[in-house]
């Protein structure tokens, strides 16, 4: 009886147990699959989609001479404007030479260029790049003089001078000649000292402006949805496809660091256009996520026509007194029809991955595809944009 009575509780409990075990992995599996897709969406940082308007960097430009060279700079018969910059400097110092001829090939005339970071401090220290100008063999060696860095205004930002590190060189012989990298530019690390600042103060504003690095409507509005829902107070607008304006509260305008640092935080998912981006040069071909095909029949073949000439000498026998040596050509025709090449038809709103596959089974090739996706959108059958780079 006890055992009887055992077998009924267990008979009876079993069925509840097994529906709670598979109500739990339902949910469970209902869990994975809701992470699963919020992990698909792909969501990025507003700091990796877009920047703050008028936080960037400026260029800097200057012209300036290279000494110390073993040789190797310009020959200043064909570079006149750095004979003319070497008795200026010259002069500058209290060296007259411009009623003597000057001869060497120790200097030679180069372009420095520099950026300007946003919020760089007067004093701060910068990276220059050095880029010979004449006829240069080689900048190894060589130290920058002083060079004025100027901006798209005209005014003085930096000022760069130090020794060139070269990682180019060039090694000429008799009868070769062995080039590595370009020995014609350089970098000088931290080799300007910033002089002037841009001004820019983040207290005194009382708007911020986004710029999107992609512009898209879609991308626009969700991110000022997503900066209402995360800032309090907030009043965010997209008011084109490339810019969403931003009112700072007045509670947060004491803090505008931390408050920019909490909005570039702030996760969305970017949209994008269906894109197809060709570079024909190179046979490489990037296709969006987006990229959809109508149903469209394909077929790739190619006629082949290869002509092999042959020729033969054909010489009469030895000791022979009739015949004389003479040149049979002999030519060999071959066409290949391809036969192998099949007709697919690709279904209405694949996948980018089963255009893929359905292309591949063709055994068609990066060349190949390129003029199959342009004639696919000249039909009206692709559903992207083609971008020719």
């Amino acid at each position: 009886m006890i055992k009887a009575s055992v077998f009924r509780l267990v008979s009876i409990t079993w069925p509840i147990q097994k529906a709670r075990v598979l109500g739990f992995a339902a949910a469970l599996f209902a869990l994975t699959i809701t992470a699963w897709s919020t992990a698909a969406g792909a969501s990025s940082r507003i700091k990796d989609i877009a920047d703050f308007e008028g936080i960037r960097e400026n260029m800097l430009v200057g012209y300036g001479l290279v000494v110390g060279l073993g040789g190797t700079g310009d020959s200043l018969s064909n570079s006149p404007f750095t004979r003319q910059s070497l008795i200026g400097m010259l002069e500058r110092l209290g060296v007259n030479v411009r009623d003597d001829s000057v001869k060497t090939e120790n200097v030679a005339a180069v372009m420095v260029t520099a950026t300007l970071p946003a919020f760089a401090r007067h004093g701060a220290r910068i990276d220059v790049v050095v880029s010979a100008l004449g006829d240069a063999k080689s900048l190894l060696g060589g130290t920058l003089l002083v060079t004025p860095l100027i901006g798209a205004d005209g005014e003085v930002y930096a000022v760069a001078q130090g020794n060139i590190a070269v990682s180019g060189f060039q090694a000429k012989g008799e009868g070769t000649t062995l080039n590595k990298g370009v020995p014609t530019g350089g970098r000088i690390p931290n080799g300007a000292i910033i002089e002037r600042e841009v001004g820019f103060e983040l207290a005194t504003m009382a708007n911020l402006r986004l710029s999107l690095r992609n512009p898209d409507f879609t991308t626009a509005n969700r991110l000022s949805q997503a900066i209402n829902a995360s800032v309090k107070g907030a009043e965010a607008k997209a008011v084109d496809p490339g810019t969403v304006t931003f009112k700072v509260p007045e509670t947060r305008r004491t803090n505008m660091v931390a408050l920019m640092t909490e909005i570039e935080q702030i996760r969305i998912t970017p949209d994008q256009m269906a894109r197809v981006v060709i570079d024909e040069q190179s046979g490489i071909i990037v296709m969006g996520e987006n990229v959809r095909i109508s149903t469209v029949a394909i077929a790739q073949g190619n006629l082949t026509i290869r002509i092999t000439e042959t020729p033969q000498v054909s010489q009469p026998q030895p000791f022979s007194n009739t015949g004389t040596t003479t040149t049979v050509e002999r030519t060999e025709i071959e066409v290949n029809e391809d036969k192998q090449r099949k007709l697919t038809v690709i279904r209405s709103g694949v996948s980018l991955q089963e255009l893929v596959r359905g292309l591949n089974a063709l055994g068609i090739g990066p060349r190949d595809m390129i003029s199959i996706l342009q004639t696919i959108k000249a039909a009206g059958a692709l559903q992207a944009e083609i971008e020719v780079m």
